[in-house]
């Protein structure tokens, strides 16, 4: 009843891999062409750095603390428990609803075969939450056997959803491909910058990267994690970001010309597998069409599972912060938090049947994305906190990386408008109320409620620009691009006000020791590969 550390490298990379790689890569090539024509080349490799900023930072924590559940126990060792409540409480909720979404979007697909699994309106019939509930708890059952087991299995299908846009690539490109289409209907860049970074933004090219994470809540499974980690966590951005940049030059080079007459904002697809299965069915290579309705079941089933995995490891990572109860850091024999699994797997069906899909798509994207405000400001923390560490993986200028990952964190979020950022507040205020509800129990009094300060004036500040601003509902008071620029200069305020409020050493410390503890229940043993807690 040990957690055992099985993971190697193409398996954690494959674990990134397979959370960015949904079914969203149906869809990206037409949203982002729409905004920024064949500039939206320019707003993937924007996207990628933008995530490769925020990857980084991780990296460098995650050498250090190579935990389970990283995301949401990482923050306790910088800046105390109260804000590993706020980034664990988000990131699990986010995780909640990664796993419906997927479930659904396979369902959804499968219906082609399987009418009865949805309605006229594409939502899910009776008989469709039944299977959806069998599909969850597949998902659930194959994470119960151990890292290894769901690590051959994620490979597998991640090897699938890579060669099959690779072959859609390369056989588009050879049936049909117009060098004229970059510069046709006002050039490259038809929208010049204002539209490459709408691509990056509303086009979604940014959030398309986020499953990268997952890579970092399973650390406290991989071998040689000092190493791996890092090299996991780049190699999933860039195997990523070249899938996403050949999809969308195939798509630009092979749209037939005469639909750009009236511009790129005007091009479309009614198909039900959206542009890329339109383009097969033009170039009349029906066996391409098969085989992308085949990855639209597995992609996002893949993705399910990978989430599925992470999530239980957060569930254990809540536990050990003093949410959740102990029972749910309890492993089972094959080293698996088999608790977390079953109170995830009924809280993600719960919502799936409860919640509108519209509302579970909100809470996912913007609920995941404010976890990662947590990585830059520790990184730097550390960097006071633990000068003299022996750091395998050290970023560069880490004050400045570490800005700009918080500033890119912060534009997300804000990306992700008004309308979703009120349900990220109500969140956090249920989050914080089941938290002090628990205190009143155990009695916790160790929270460095003044660490987490900065926490408080950084939601603020988010949700009154959001308010004003333009995005999704706001009352658009505060114009384009000026909006994103004073949500930009306020990350920057609030990240030196952070990297300021880190615990006290002498806290720091105790942290560790605690830790340790926690791995010698963990692991049966001191855990060879987490240095920091034997320092």
């Amino acid at each position: 009843m040990a957690m055992r550390r099985e993971i190697g490298l193409i398996g954690l990379t494959f674990v990134a891999v397979g959370g960015v790689l949904g079914s969203g890569w149906l869809f990206a090539p037409l949203d982002t062409a729409q905004l920024a024509g064949p500039a939206s080349i320019i707003s993937w490799l924007i996207g990628a750095v933008a995530m490769l900023l925020i990857a980084l930072t991780y990296a460098e924590n995650s050498t250090l603390f190579p935990i389970a559940g990283g995301i949401a126990r990482i923050p306790q060792f910088s800046h105390g428990r109260l804000l590993a409540l706020a980034m664990g409480w988000s990131a699990w909720v986010g995780y909640c609803t990664t796993a419906p979404i997927e479930v659904k979007a396979s369902l959804g697909y499968a219906s082609s075969y399987l009418p009865w699994l949805t309605n006229a309106t594409g939502g899910l019939t009776f008989s469709g939450y039944i299977a959806a509930a069998i599909f969850l708890a597949v998902l659930t059952v194959v994470n119960v056997f151990g890292v290894a087991w769901f690590a051959r299995i994620n490979t597998t299908m991640t090897w699938f959803k890579l060669i099959v846009p690779v072959i859609f690539i390369v056989v588009v490109v050879a049936a049909r491909f117009e060098p004229s289409n970059f510069t046709a209907a006002g050039g490259f860049a038809p929208y010049g910058v204002p539209g490459i970074f709408a691509a990056v933004s509303t086009g979604g090219v940014v959030f398309a990267f986020i499953g990268f994470r997952h890579a970092i809540d399973l650390a406290g499974e991989v071998k040689n994690a000092q190493r791996v980690i890092p090299l996991a966590l780049i190699l999933s951005v860039l195997i990523c970001l070249a899938i996403y940049l050949g999809l969308q030059i195939a798509f630009v080079g092979a749209i037939d010309p005469t639909s750009l007459a009236n511009g790129w904002h005007t091009i479309e697809s009614s198909h039900e597998l959206g542009p890329l299965g339109a383009l097969a069915t033009s170039i009349g290579v029906l066996w391409l069409l098969s085989m992308l309705n085949v990855a639209a079941v597995i992609s996002p089933a893949g993705s399910g599972l990978v989430s599925v995995s992470s999530n239980a490891r957060l569930a254990l990572a809540m536990s050990n912060n003093g949410v959740f109860p102990r029972l749910f850091a309890k492993l089972n024999e094959y080293g698996v938090p088999l608790w977390g699994l079953i109170l995830n797997y009924v809280v993600a069906l719960l919502m799936l049947i409860i919640l509108p899909f519209q509302q579970i798509l909100a809470l996912n994207s913007a609920a995941v994305v404010l976890s990662f405000i947590a990585g830059p400001v520790s990184m730097v923390a550390f960097r006071y906190l633990a000068p003299n560490a022996r750091r395998p993986f050290v970023v560069p200028a880490a004050g400045v990386i570490g800005a700009l990952a918080f500033m890119i964190a912060t534009l997300m979020i804000y990306w992700s408008g008004w309308s979703t950022i009120w349900v990220l507040l109500v969140l956090l205020f249920i989050g914080a109320a089941l938290f002090f509800l628990r205190l009143a129990v155990i009695g916790r009094e160790d929270l460095e409620p003044t660490s987490a300060a900065w926490f408080g004036v950084y939601m603020a500040g988010v949700a009154i620009i959001s308010y004003l601003g333009g995005y999704g509902g706001g009352l658009g008071v505060i114009p384009h691009p000026v909006d994103s620029i004073v949500a930009a200069l306020f990350s920057l305020a609030v990240f030196l006000m952070a990297v300021r409020g880190r615990i006290s050493q002498d806290i720091f410390d105790r942290f560790r020791r605690e830790q340790h503890d926690i791995e010698l229940q963990e692991y049966g043993g001191a855990d060879v590969e987490d240095v920091m807690t034997r320092e």
